[in-house]
């Protein structure tokens, strides 16, 4: 597929829909069971992706974009919503994650790049050297692999009652 912004924004606008559809009132038991430990529940996901939306893609985006001299990314903490979403319910970190995602979108759209800026780079902390379209590209790409995940996290919860047809569903097994 040739990469295109059109095409980044058409999953990146569709992402909280998604998760809305899945997730919202769903049981405590089926939003907060994960993998075991060091995994991710389906409310741990949503939290992860809430920081992101703060702290990773728009504002990596305009470091790529600017024209300072130092151009390198903070780490990203991949587990601060172990504390940032402590207390709140899913329904409000889906609320969250929704305005969130608009308001990035919106930031997206207004500084819509052009093919020239696509190539522009900045440092990653243990990446290294990454593109505008790399970073985008990623984007999408982590949206849907936690899209993925929240749907692995829940089938498993059924893993011992389907009995022998989990030799057909390596969502559970894998």
């Amino acid at each position: 597929m040739e990469f295109s912004i059109d095409k980044v924004i058409e999953v990146l606008e569709r992402t909280p829909f998604v998760l809305e559809k899945l997730l919202q009132n769903i049981s405590p038991a089926m939003a907060m069971n994960n993998e075991g430990k060091d995994t991710f529940s389906p409310y741990d996901v949503l939290g992860h992706l809430i920081h992101g939306e703060r702290t990773d893609w728009i504002p990596r985006m305009e470091i790529i974009l600017s024209n300072r001299t130092d151009r390198t990314f903070q780490p990203y903490d991949r587990f601060a919503q172990f504390t940032e979403s402590k207390g709140k319910t899913l329904d409000e970190l889906l609320a969250e994650f929704k305005e969130l995602r608009k308001k990035n979108i919106e930031a997206l759209k207004s500084k819509i790049p052009g093919e020239k800026d696509l190539i522009k780079t900045a440092m990653h902390p243990s990446l290294g050297m990454v593109t505008l379209q790399q970073l985008l590209a990623t984007w999408v790409a982590h949206d849907l692999n936690h899209i993925a995940q929240i749907a692995r996290v829940m089938a498993k919860q059924y893993k011992e009652e389907v009995g022998p047809w989990v030799e057909y569903l390596p969502i559970l097994t894998r």
